[in-house]
């Protein structure tokens, strides 16, 4: 049995000024098809029943998830008391769907993935739980790689092990870092390096045992919150104590029986403004706009308005974002870097922008 754990609990800080605290871009819709978590829960929805998908985010996130996924059950929502990273929140639902489905096959998705061939997704997820619901395994999709990316970390492929639902799977040799433009123009070019995607699929009593063995110290936290089921002081202290780790450096890193699909369906984490050039059309010279905007002699350049209108001349390769309190606007190159305004945004105490 496959059921699927997405992960909606993220702050999109880099999506800035349009991702906020209160509405974080996982529930934005950035490319007019729906939000990134209503994309990602359909996606999975094409063979996983709505009863067996699982939503994990903060309390403030509760009542947006129920707006914008009617079809799953409430009880389904499984709520983290703070963010601390994925191995915690990984490890609490892991609980949850315990309780309902011990036996499963646990398919881990974060909600603001976009993903352009679903069918071949479908069909990659269902490979990758046939491998993971045998022994021990751990497996994970690697997403083949079409340009020198600094900003992901990276699977270095073994040798294959078998195919499954007629795709292969290989041993994972190792994770890599995310690498510097010379070591990621090496590994495009190698054929041998793949995206770590962060997608993940393994039984859930394996993942248990993992933290057992190679993170003890959250598992006894996640041991207390199962003796005391139900008790909302034991769940907080307990979690809000578990280091902040990812489940990366916590376990893929460490474990041994790690398997890896090479995919190539279209995927992008959407993690920054420029990532709107890769999954929206582009206008004929190259532009992504949203909103009222009147452009001369512009090009290369993302802008979304509001209700105002945006007028631009002669401009290239700018970012210009106006939600109607705040108006951003940067270079294309520097939107990695929306967290150092927000840094700044706190130390003048403006957190009510944020």
């Amino acid at each position: 049995m496959l059921v699927a754990l997405i992960m909606a609990g993220g702050r999109g800080e880099r999506f800035w000024p349009k991702s906020r605290e209160k509405l974080p871009k996982q529930f934005l819709d950035l490319t007019g098809q729906g939000t990134l978590l209503q994309l990602t829960a359909r996606r999975i929805n094409r063979i996983v029943d709505w009863a067996k998908v699982y939503v994990i985010a903060g309390r403030d996130y509760v009542e947006l998830i129920k707006e914008q996924l009617p079809e799953m059950p409430v009880e389904n929502i499984i709520v983290e008391p703070e963010g601390r990273n994925t191995a915690p929140c990984i490890g609490l639902a892991s609980l949850h769907i315990q309780q309902d489905h011990p036996d499963a096959v646990m398919a881990v998705l974060p909600a603001d993935h976009y993903i352009e061939d679903e069918e071949q997704y479908c069909d990659m997820v269902v490979a990758a739980s046939r491998l993971a619901g045998q022994g021990d395994n751990l497996v994970t999709l690697g997403i083949r790689p079409d340009r020198p990316e600094t900003g992901y970390g990276y699977i270095h492929l073994g040798e294959k092990y078998d195919d499954f639902h007629g795709h292969p799977g290989y041993k994972v040799a190792r994770f890599v870092e995310k690498p510097d433009k010379e070591t990621a123009e090496k590994y495009l070019v190698s054929g041998d390096y793949f995206w770590n995607s962060g997608m993940f699929l393994w039984k859930v009593s394996t993942i248990m045992e993992m933290y057992a063995r190679f993170m003890p110290g959250l598992y006894q936290g996640l041991e207390k919150i199962s003796r005391a089921w139900g008790i909302p002081e034991v769940l907080v202290e307990e979690f809000c104590k578990m280091d902040k780790t990812s489940i990366d450096y916590g376990i893929m890193e460490k474990a041994e029986s790690i398997f890896v699909f090479p995919c190539d369906f279209g995927w992008d984490d959407v993690g920054s403004w420029t990532a709107l050039e890769r999954v929206n059309p582009l206008d004929n010279n190259g532009n992504v706009f949203k909103g009222q905007v009147i452009a001369v002699n512009t090009k290369g350049c993302i802008i979304e308005g509001s209700d105002k209108v945006i007028a631009t001349l002669g401009i290239e390769n700018l970012i210009v974002v106006d939600t109607g309190d705040v108006l951003l606007i940067c270079p294309k190159e520097e939107a990695q870097n929306v967290r150092q305004v927000i840094q700044r945004i706190r130390e003048e105490g403006l957190e009510k922008y944020l």
